[in-house]
């Protein structure tokens, strides 16, 4: 049997202020910092140790996997860090407050461009700063590929290239893995591991700073999967996000 470990980073600080972040990276905030803290706690007391992590480039996967490495004492492991895992791209929502943006727009367009599984924000062009072609971390990458706006539908096409060119190869050569990424391109990745519809997707939701773990046959077939959380704890969280 094959393990594996999800994350979605802790509360950010525009999270906090309730913005659309997309790749805009945005620090944790001092309670995202507290959930990373106690997602490694959680995760050393039931005994998990791991042989390499991955994170997207945004600096509140990483930072979030660092501290859970370090409550874990295994700073040491190699730490990978992929684009793909990034998060989804708001396009021209990236950096609004979603609440302003629902009272211009409307509650409904604004809900189908955040929620639809194929319904993209408006796209930035490329002179703006938000496109990641701007971005010296992005160097190297294909321009075509950087996204000036995705949906999850989008998202999910890389992160699954990502799981098929990468991960996928080593949890099957029993490599433990951690993943820490985020709310959208860890749905996309859930989506495709539980082949959830396109219609259930838009109502899953996946809370911060609890670990999600899955099981995996020697054919990564999901066996079950589960969160590392007191059941109080995680109900109150998603209904956090129901919100």
């Amino acid at each position: 049997m094959h393990k594996l470990v999800l994350l979605r980073h802790g509360l950010s600080e525009w999270n906090i202020q309730n913005r659309f972040t997309g790749w805009h990276d945005v620090d944790l905030a001092n309670a995202g910092l507290i959930e990373s803290h106690e997602a490694g706690v959680a995760l050393r007391e039931a005994g998990f140790q791991f042989d390499a992590a991955y994170t997207s480039l945004l600096k509140r996967a990483i930072r979030t996997c660092w501290i859970v490495l370090d409550q874990l004492d295994q700073m040491w492991i190699p730490v990978f860090r992929d684009w793909r895992l990034n998060e989804r791209h708001y396009g021209a929502l990236q950096g609004l407050d979603k609440d302003e943006t629902a009272v211009k727009h409307g509650k409904e367009l604004v809900l189908a461009w955040r929620r639809g599984y194929d319904i993209a924000p408006p796209p930035v062009p490329e002179e703006d700063g938000r496109f990641p072609g701007h971005d010296p971390r992005y160097t190297g990458i294909q321009k075509s590929r950087l996204p000036k706006t995705e949906c999850l539908k989008n998202t999910l096409e890389r992160v699954v290239e990502c799981w098929n060119e990468v991960l996928a190869k080593e949890i099957r050569s029993g490599k433990r893995l951690l993943i820490v990424a985020h709310g959208n391109s860890l749905r996309a990745l859930v989506k495709y591991l539980d082949k959830i519809s396109d219609t259930e997707i838009v109502q899953f939701n996946i809370p911060t700073g609890i670990p999600l773990i899955y099981e995996f046959d020697s054919g990564l077939n999901v066996l079950r999967h589960y969160y590392l959380a007191e059941d109080d704890v995680l109900q109150k969280k998603m209904a956090e996000l129901a919100m």
